[in-house]
């Protein structure tokens, strides 16, 4: 029965889960009236959630509203859609808006939804103050209390017949700003108002003006009075005195300033009058300016002044501006229609100029020092001009230049540049210096006491001649120098090193190296060296030649090795010939010691060998003997000529000695050297009974036997 309700109740859950299957269509969102409302109008966001149900059934709405991110609604319920009702729009309402609903688990969001709301509030101005003294500041507050950051502000100061001035600021996290506009001179009654703008998708938003607020300007002081004494037009000597005044509010830290082109003249503090005078010259005439200043506050007044000339400015003129020491020079002051004046003669000088007369006129004879600028000044009723400078160049004649290479010697090496040097000791700057090759001028510099030449175009046999001369403004003219003759240095060409004999020498012998060069200036400098683990020079020799020739006497073992030879000229570059190789090997007589020595040895080792052979030879011979004794002797020798003779045959001679030889060879190898003792016992062997056959046999036997070497 249990079993039964469980599958029953199982089923009926079945069912029951199959019957709440639900889902999402879609997630609209709205605004209403428009997705453009104006400032103040109501205004609904509506979220919509089109939802499929397998069956007619209660589910929970969880919607959620965002404007840019952040939330701004929320509420739970079983419809499909909610409303979220703003009675009077702001600007700060402006943003992209986005739905998500939330049931049974399931989550789905709308697309985003951008909602404008036109129009801005108008903004709030308020001053700090409403009544400033001139040089002080106006502090100001714009505020769009109704509105969010970032927000622009503009503020404007606007003043009678003249160009607003415009102060912007941006405020990115609140929604008032605050400015700060100085009050200048001529600033009476002042009227302030600002704007605020937003940026809304690329397009700017602009608030209508704010509230007027007006500021009244009060005066610290009064604008200066300058006046000039006697006049503002006078003449060059008389005195001039001006004063500058003002009337201040209140006397403290009050500052009167008197200046002529940016030069301040004179100043006085916490007083209201200024005075300044002076003797008047041609340079006092111009705009003077008196400036009164009292914290920020400042007021000028302008004054222009004409000086008129008293007497024109001197002239001093020279008998000659160029002329030869020991020279007589007339300088003469004058003015122009004037003559009641006090003249005086001056030398211009970097540390003063330098008196010469109290006069207008002045003669002197002149040398090389007194070349210099000279002046002239004029004095009437304490004015004092002066001249313009007049240039007075005196010359001392130069003397005989010298010409010379600049590397000191008179020599080039070929292909290289020759730098020649020209000079001349005596003689007043500027000097002209003319360079010639033979008759042809190749360069004119002007200099003070030197100048240099460089020729690049030498060839080997270049013969001309150099020369120089110098000339300067003196009346003697030009002086040349001696003829310079260049030597043309050639360079070493190919450099060789041979020898005689060549390749291999015998020792003790004599050998000849030979250094030679194609081509070169002399005198060449020759070196020749021998090439070990290090470089060993073993010959050198300058001379006025293309070679040199070494003569090497009675060379060893020890010259063997690779030699080579340098060749340099005073064009200072080393030539290197290629090496050769020189082997010293034996002479010979040398050779023929060695083979006799050789041989000797070769003969005596040969004697003793066989010496010591014959020794041994003969040592083997005598214990044979002895072992055998006479019977034994006897018998061998009758038992073998019994069976040659049964045999028929008969040898004699070399044949018989041959046999006993080999007989007594392996008698003695058998035996070996402990019977070398027996000679004496073998030599003493007797034979008695031997018939007339074995006594024949027995001699030619003991023949054989006595002369070992019969072989």
């Amino acid at each position: 029965m249990y079993l039964a309700l469980l599958v029953i109740f199982l089923q009926c859950s079945e069912l029951y889960t199959e019957e709440r299957v639900f889902t999402f269509n879609t997630v609209e969102i709205k605004v209403q009236p428009s997705v453009k409302v104006k400032n103040g109008a109501p205004m609904s966001i509506v979220c919509h959630a089109d939802i499929s149900k397998s069956t007619d059934f209660q589910l929970k709405h969880n919607f959620t509203i965002f404007k840019d991110g952040k939330l701004v609604f929320m509420r739970v319920s079983d419809k499909g859609d909610v409303q979220y009702k703003i009675s009077m729009a702001r600007s700060s309402d402006t943003g992209d808006y986005e739905c998500t609903v939330e049931a049974g688990g399931k989550v789905k969001s709308s697309n985003s939804l951008h909602v404008w709301v036109t129009g801005m509030t108008k903004p709030i101005l308020t001053a700090e103050k409403r009544e400033v003294l001139e040089g002080e500041v106006v502090k100001l507050r714009c505020e769009l209390p109704e509105e969010e950051p970032p927000l622009y502000f503009l503020f404007r100061k606007i003043k009678m017949n003249s160009t607003p001035k415009e102060k912007h600021v941006f405020e990115p996290y609140r929604n008032f700003s605050v400015v700060e506009f100085s009050v200048e001179e001529g600033d009476n009654i002042l009227q302030f108002d600002c704007f605020g703008r937003r940026n809304v998708k690329l397009e700017y938003e602009i608030t209508e003006a704010s509230n007027k607020t007006l500021v009244t300007v009060r005066e610290p002081f009064i604008k200066p009075t300058l006046n000039a004494k006697p006049s503002s037009n006078i003449t060059e000597g008389d005195r001039i005195q001006f004063e500058c005044s003002t009337v201040v509010a209140r006397m403290r830290d009050i500052e009167i300033i008197l200046q002529k082109n940016k030069t301040i003249l004179n100043s006085v503090r916490d007083e209201k009058i200024l005075k300044y005078a002076a003797v008047a010259t041609l340079e006092d005439s111009g705009e003077y300016m008196c400036k009164v200043e009292q914290g920020r506050a400042s007021k000028i007044t302008k004054l222009n002044v004409v000086v008129s000339e008293l007497f024109p400015q001197p002239i001093l003129a020279a008998s000659m501006s160029t002329l030869d020491e020991n020279k007589e020079l007339t300088l003469s002051c004058s003015i122009s229609g004037f003559r009641k004046a006090n003249f005086s003669i001056l030398r211009k000088n970097s540390n003063g100029d330098i008196y010469l007369k109290n006069s207008r006129n002045l003669t002197m004879r002149v040398n090389v020092n007194d070349t210099g600028s000279y002046i002239c000044k004029a004095e009437v009723k304490g004015i004092v001009k002066e001249s313009k400078p007049v240039g007075i160049n005196v010359y001392a004649p130069v003397s005989k230049p010298t010409l010379s290479v600049v590397s000191g010697l008179p020599e080039v090496v070929l292909g290289k540049p020759l730098w020649l040097i020209c000079r001349s000791v005596m003689g007043t700057p500027p000097i002209a210096f003319t360079f010639y090759k033979g008759n042809e001028v190749k360069k004119t510099v002007i200099n003070d006491t030197y100048a240099t030449f460089m020729d690049e175009n030498i060839g080997q046999n270049d013969e001309r001649g150099y020369k120089c001369d110098a000339r300067n403004n003196h009346s003697t003219g030009r002086k040349t120098s001696n003829i310079l003759n260049i030597t043309v240095i050639v360079p070493i060409v190919n450099a060789s090193l041979g020898s005689v004999p060549y390749g291999e020498v015998e020792n003790g012998r004599d050998t000849a190296f030979l250094c030679s060069v194609k081509g070169g200036s002399w005198p060449i400098h020759f070196r020749i060296f021998k090439k070990t683990d290090h470089e060993v020079l073993v010959y050198e020799k300058s001379e006025n030649a293309s070679s040199i020739l070494w003569h090497k006497g009675a060379v060893s073992r020890q010259d063997t090795g690779t030699y080579y030879c340098i060749a340099s000229n005073r064009a200072n570059v080393d030539v290197k010939s290629h090496p050769i190789t020189i082997t010293v090997i034996l002479a010979a007589w040398q050779k023929g010691v060695i083979a006799a020595f050789v041989l000797i040895t070769i003969a005596g080792a040969v004697t003793l060998t066989l010496w010591w052979f014959l020794c041994k030879k003969k040592k083997a011979k005598g214990p044979s003997m002895e072992m055998s004794g006479s019977a034994l002797a006897t018998n061998s020798t009758s038992e073998k000529l019994t069976r040659q003779h049964n045999d028929g045959d008969y040898y004699s001679g070399s044949g018989y000695i041959e046999d006993s030889e080999n007989h007594m060879k392996s008698t003695d190898e058998s035996k070996g050297p402990d019977l070398e003792s027996a000679e004496v016992e073998y030599t003493e062997v007797e034979v008695s009974t031997l018939d007339p056959h074995r006594d024949s046999v027995e001699n030619r036997h003991s023949r054989i036997q006595g002369h070992p070497d019969a072989t």
